[in-house]
């Protein structure tokens, strides 16, 4: 889980605010008491002095005295609106009593949900620092003391994150999906990240803090919230899709109300990446929170998680860029199998169905995966599938891609499966025995040659007679194939025989006509 760091290791040392020439901490703290103050006006009420009554000490002392009152409205997100609130910087914590805190709190998180455009770095470049310190003061606030994180302020904390958060990502780039390699692919990095990563770090203070009850704080955390959030896995910067990670599993571990929505939208997620798009870049994000909620689901496992494992995650086997999350995916099949033994078989069953005819690399990722489930599969069930089981092994142990061919012999390095497979030698040494003969006689690659025989050397160990038996039904069967060739072989012979004999007899007519 990601580890809370100083503000100042994560963000940087903070620049001097725009517009003045100190930094923030070279600002003057006003009297810690107000009623001493020479002037008994808010510093909250800071705006340009015109004349008349609204330079009164009386007027100044009102207007303090109704805005600790009421809370401010939510701004309107206009451009005039923007020019306004960024005309005059607002004071910062310390230059304000502690009874008017809350209310800065507010006008604060109002001024930062006003958002610039980081593709052009020479416009509002006095905004974008004022905000951003502005940001980092917000983020220091609520981690001094208790009792920030009110419900008077959720509408507007909500209000502030959505406007900053949610957002258009930039269109997909059209990919080669066949040849696509995510380690050699360089990401499209979030261009306002500096805002952004302190607004995600905001938002996990948010959810974690114990101030936040999720009885209250459901009605702004809600579904649609939740939803949007979703979306942003889409990300192409994994900075961004790191914080999301992480917040989306911390609001389903308080949030209990919207776990089974969470589930229920990730699903949707994978469906669509499945059967549409076959392109998303937070398939492994999602999968690693998916794979900590398998770990704390009851046992007897629900109805609804296992279809969720057949509906959803085996199907994750299908689409060409499986190596970008196979690992997460591993680990979540692994995880039912380890809860419940007697899904075994129909996790094996699927991995069969989606295994890959053409995709030499997948290959070699499914059989890593297989490994894992069998180290978990009980004897009982193994005897169910292994007969389709190593009927797939033999084709792959005659893979002319030597790693295909070489990581399904290393399954017979591992002591459980060779347990597994001794219990059952009677049926799987015949499943198999063929395809070790044709790779001791043919196959190019020497490392090939020599685990084969290993392998061979270890079922001759296993079972003598049974090694015998095997080695002379495939010596008679490949007699019987050789006749069977040479047969064919005459047959064609004998066709190609009568078809010269037809044609120089057709010549022959066709001759004499001419003459």
């Amino acid at each position: 889980m990601m580890q809370f760091k100083s503000l100042k290791q994560k963000f940087g040392a903070r620049r001097g605010s725009a517009g003045t020439g100190t930094g923030r901490d070279d600002l003057l703290p006003v009297a810690t008491n107000s009623r001493t103050s020479s002037n008994p006006a808010s510093v909250l009420d800071r705006r340009p002095q015109g004349s008349g009554a609204r330079n009164s000490l009386q007027g100044a002392a009102s207007n303090s005295a109704a805005s600790s009152r009421e809370k401010p409205p939510l701004p309107d997100l206009s451009e005039e609106g923007c020019q306004e609130a960024y005309a005059e910087p607002l004071p910062t914590f310390r230059e304000v009593p502690a009874s008017e805190k809350q209310q800065l709190f507010v006008r604060k998180l109002h001024l930062c949900s006003y958002t610039f455009n980081f593709a052009d770095q020479a416009r509002n470049v006095r905004e974008k620092e004022i905000k951003r310190q502005t940001l980092l003061e917000l983020v220091d606030y609520v981690n001094t003391g208790s009792g920030k994180f009110t419900e008077a302020v959720a509408e507007d904390i909500v209000f502030m994150l959505s406007n900053n958060l949610f957002r258009a990502l930039p269109a997909v780039k059209a990919h080669d999906v066949d040849n696509l390699d995510p380690d050699e692919e360089e990401p499209a990095m979030e261009p306002g990240w500096p805002h952004l990563q302190i607004v995600y770090e905001f938002l996990l203070r948010y959810v974690v803090s114990n101030d936040t009850e999720a009885k209250t704080a459901k009605k702004y955390i809600d579904q649609t919230f939740v939803v949007r959030l979703l979306e942003l896995f889409d990300s192409e910067d994994p900075r961004e899709r790191e914080y999301l990670k992480t917040i989306l599993h911390r609001i389903y571990g308080k949030f209990m109300v919207h776990r089974p929505f969470i589930r229920k939208a990730i699903n949707n997620v994978f469906y669509r990446f499945i059967f549409e798009t076959e392109h998303h870049n937070g398939i492994a994000e999602l999968l690693e929170i998916l794979g900590s909620i398998i770990n704390g689901f009851a046992l007897p496992l629900k109805e609804e998680h296992k279809a969720f494992l057949q509906k959803a995650l085996m199907p994750l086997h299908k689409p060409k860029g499986l190596g970008a999350y196979q690992q997460q995916l591993s680990y979540c099949v692994t995880q039912f199998v380890e809860k419940d033994p007697k899904l075994a078989e129909p996790v094996l069953k699927s991995l069969l169905k989606y295994w890959p005819v053409t995709n030499s690399q997948k290959e070699v990722l499914f059989i890593g995966e297989l490994e894992e489930i069998l180290e978990m599969t009980q004897a009982q069930e193994f005897a169910k599938v292994l007969v389709p089981l190593f009927k797939q092994l033999a084709k792959c142990l005659n893979s002319s891609h030597f790693q295909v061919a070489e990581r399904s012999l290393f399954l017979w390095n591992n002591e459980y499966i060779v347990s597994l497979v001794a219990q059952q030698r009677t049926a799987v040494l015949p499943l198999v025995f063929a395809a070790l003969e044709r790779n001791e006689r043919h196959h190019w690659n020497p490392q090939v040659l020599g685990l084969t025989s290993n392998v061979r050397k270890m079922f001759k160990d296993m079972d003598e007679a049974l090694y015998e038996e095997c080695r002379l039904n495939y010596e008679a069967e490949e007699a019987q194939r050789s006749a069977q060739e040479e047969q064919r072989e005459k047959r064609w012979q004998q066709l190609e025989q009568a078809a010269n004999k037809q044609l120089h007899s057709s010549a022959s007519l066709i001759g004499n006509a001419a003459r």
